[in-house]
């Protein structure tokens, strides 16, 4: 059982995040800025995914009236994300944003801060402070000589301290960096010192493969240890496959409720294509909610033994599959039915 590190509540067009609350799935758009249309679909297919929260990047004034368009016709909560120019933070503000993202190191200045800061609270929507290595202050990297996590934590803990002097505490922070060490490292420093609720991420972490991989030891290291309230897998392509590989890593820790699908590695006495059955078993449980352990293995004698803990599975051999419940064998079906009976079985036992 992880024990999840206490912070304060912050609403985003009511999902809270922090607090103890559900740890919330966020991605961001990757279609042009502009395109209305197609950012929709595709924040509708995040939807679909599983994805809570949306991010959309706000480059220059024109794309804040795409972003205006856009946060009419979805009811998705949607952050904008604004670097160097605060008139455009603010009018996004204006244009409906959720909740707004800045990195207060390269918007301008305390007083263009506190300019987004008073649009924030007028609007009562949250701000999440944005530090990562690619950004960080100048007195900072001087003083430290790198983007340390030191570094990363003394430039968050900073505009934390002057938001409170503001008298605004409705923030998320993040602190990411493309070395997975770095990231830990300096999330663990922020929390050890600060109440806010963190969205955690690997920045920059590569491609579907690789970072995968790096996203699940850096976020699965930091929720072990209960720090972390909201959460990006970010995976060069597709966002979609951003909230499977994030969906899993809450499911592996048991934060997060769904199916799991288990899949033998296959051996030379394998006779089924085991690999190509299970992305099909993923892509059927794929809208289920329910916790529950589905197991495709690739033989008929061991299969049901060594995934005896799985609720329900499939052991294939020489064209056909044994169906088994919780380890038990029960009846044997022909190649060209076993995915429709197995979805039949998983009905069953829901």
């Amino acid at each position: 059982m992880i024990n999840r590190r206490p912070t304060r509540v912050i609403n985003v067009k009511g999902i809270p995040i922090g607090g103890g609350s559900p740890i919330v799935i966020q991605s961001m758009c990757n279609t042009p800025a502009h395109d209305v249309e197609g950012t929709l679909a595709q924040i509708e297919r995040l939807r679909a995914a599983g994805c809570a929260i949306v991010r959309l990047a706000v480059p220059d004034m024109d794309a804040v009236g795409a972003f205006r368009a856009i946060r009419g016709q979805t009811s998705v909560p949607l952050v904008a994300d604004v670097h160097f120019d605060y008139r455009i933070a603010v009018a996004a503000i204006e244009a409906g944003a959720d909740k707004v993202r800045i990195n207060p190191g390269n918007i301008g200045g305390a007083d263009r801060v506190r300019a987004v800061i008073d649009a924030a609270r007028g609007a009562g929507v949250p701000i999440r402070i944005g530090v990562n290595s690619g950004s960080l202050e100048k007195h900072l990297l001087e003083k430290h000589g790198a983007p340390t996590p030191a570094a990363l934590a003394e430039s968050a803990l900073s505009w934390v301290s002057f938001f409170e002097d503001e008298g605004f505490g409705d923030v998320i922070v993040s602190i990411k960096s493309s070395w997975v060490l770095t990231a830990i490292a300096a999330c663990r420093e922020f929390a050890a010192r600060c109440e806010l609720p963190q969205h955690i991420g690997i920045t920059e972490a590569g491609t579907v493969r690789s970072g995968s991989v790096r996203s699940a030891v850096g976020l699965g290291a930091l929720l072990l240890e209960g720090i972390g309230d909201t959460l990006r897998v970010s995976l060069s392509g597709d966002p979609v496959q951003e909230i499977y590989v994030a969906k899993e890593i809450l499911k592996a820790l048991g934060l997060m409720r769904g199916p799991t699908v288990i899949a033998c590695p296959t051996c030379g006495r394998t006779q089924v294509d085991v690999s190509g059955v299970a992305q099909r078993v993923e892509e059927m449980a794929a809208g289920m909610t329910e916790d529950m352990k589905i197991a495709v293995m690739g033989c008929v004698v061991n299969g049901p033994g060594e995934a005896r803990e799985a609720d329900v599975g499939i052991a294939g051999g020489r064209g056909e599959w044994l169906i088994f419940v919780r380890g038990e064998p029960g009846r044997k079906v022909p190649e060209s039915d076993v995915l429709e009976e197995l979805r039949r079985e998983i009905f069953a036992q829901k």
